[in-house]
């Protein structure tokens, strides 16, 4: 049994999350439930696999070596049935850095990329930054289950978008999509031409629930998926180590992977951080029953935020939650503004991410981790009530 009940006290550390409160969101001494990282302190195996290879005293310039990777497959393999070829794999910095060299590799400058807000924001910005241009394909909340618009996707590859980026499972919606739906979203690509890049650093973080809710990855759906897609994955949000660094880049098609090889080359140094490379290797061999009593634990604190935001917060909702560790609540019908609503957490203590920052669709959401200790999601639940419910219902 690993604890997931303490806090582990961070401030000092240069956390994002817990010491620069004054900085980003104009006040210290918050609570914060904003950005995607755990209150959980990693597993023992990883700190110790990280403390050996800082006990060697040198750390200089670093390759993943063939067990990382192999490592990985194993993991895939165990955890999501795909097998994957080692001749596929791409070491990467990070998810964000191989999104924005898949775009350099899969796409020409103004080339119009497809994204289904409300969905992570550096998706846009990435493209933008890039010279592309977005083309947004909202998501449609069907009661309180968001699908993909297929047929507003078709529209936008006929008018030429020359790539999807997909968020698979999708944050912040919490979708863990069908095999269906995927295979659907691949057929229309393939038809079009267009190359699928998918973001699956949520792949693991599917919650407890009907055995056949699972992750389904993309290239695994079909031929054509596995030759126009790139795939990204990582072992940092499952096990908490993005302060390290570190992912891969899955990738079938071999004159895909040589172009895709070049933009890191671009863009990128092709040397690895020595401890993400420990760390991760450890996680993927040695981490299976740490996930599956952490995704338990949070589906344990999905549950107390929806029954004390049902019974204390008239109006208010959190969406059902498929995969990840953040919360989508629904605040649209308290009759508050985005900036009220911020205003009132923020004077009530609590620090979450606000739902217009993921593009259209997001207004009148907040994005809270639940990725903490009951103690503090105690805590968050509290300034929520006591920050929002002083509106009428509409």
């Amino acid at each position: 049994m690993y604890d997931f009940d303490t806090l582990p006290d961070r401030r000092g550390t240069a956390s994002l999350k817990w010491d620069f409160g004054g900085r980003l969101a104009g006040r210290d001494g918050l609570l914060p439930l904003w950005v995607a990282d755990m209150d959980f302190a990693a597993p023992p195996f990883i700190a110790e696999a990280i403390a050996k290879r800082a006990a060697h005293e040198v750390f200089g310039y670093t390759l993943e070596p063939e067990s990382y990777f192999e490592a990985a497959r194993q993991w895939l393999a165990s955890r999501h049935g795909w097998d994957v070829q080692r001749e596929w794999m791409l070491a990467t910095p990070g998810v964000v850095q191989a999104v924005s060299a898949a775009l350099l590799a899969g796409s020409a400058p103004g080339d119009r990329i497809v994204i289904q807000p409300p969905v992570y924001h550096p998706f846009a910005i990435r493209i933008r930054a890039n010279g592309r241009e977005v083309a947004e394909n909202p998501l449609v909340l069907d009661g309180d289950r968001y699908r993909m618009d297929l047929e507003g996707l078709e529209r936008e590859l006929e008018r030429g978008a020359r790539m999807l980026l997909l968020c698979s499972p999708h944050n912040p919606g919490g979708r863990a999509w069908t095999r269906e739906e995927l295979a659907r979203a691949a057929d229309l690509c393939a038809r079009h031409g267009a190359l699928v890049v998918s973001d699956e650093i949520h792949a693991d973080l599917v919650l407890p629930g009907p055995a056949s809710l699972r992750h389904v990855p993309f290239a695994a759906v079909s031929e054509e998926a596995a030759r126009a897609s790139i795939t990204c994955v990582s072992a940092t949000k499952t096990f908490n180590l993005a302060g390290l660094g570190g992912s891969l880049a899955i990738v079938g098609d071999p004159d895909l992977r040589k172009r895709l090889h070049a933009a890191l080359d671009a863009q990128c140094a092709g040397t690895a951080n020595c401890f993400a490379v420990a760390a991760a290797e450890a996680a993927w061999r040695h981490g299976a029953a740490w996930v599956d009593e952490m995704l338990a634990y949070i589906a344990g604190n999905l549950a107390y935020l929806r029954d004390r935001i049902s019974s204390e917060l008239a109006g208010a909702r959190v969406l059902p939650l498929e995969a990840t560790y953040l919360a989508w609540i629904d605040l649209r019908r308290l009759g508050l503004s985005d900036d009220e609503v911020r205003s009132r957490l923020l004077d009530s203590g609590i620090w979450l991410d606000e739902g217009r920052k993921f593009g259209r669709g997001g207004e009148g959401f907040q994005r809270l981790n639940l990725a903490c200790p009951r103690q503090v999601l105690s805590r968050a639940a509290d300034g929520l009530v006591k920050g929002l419910a002083r509106t009428p219902v509409r």
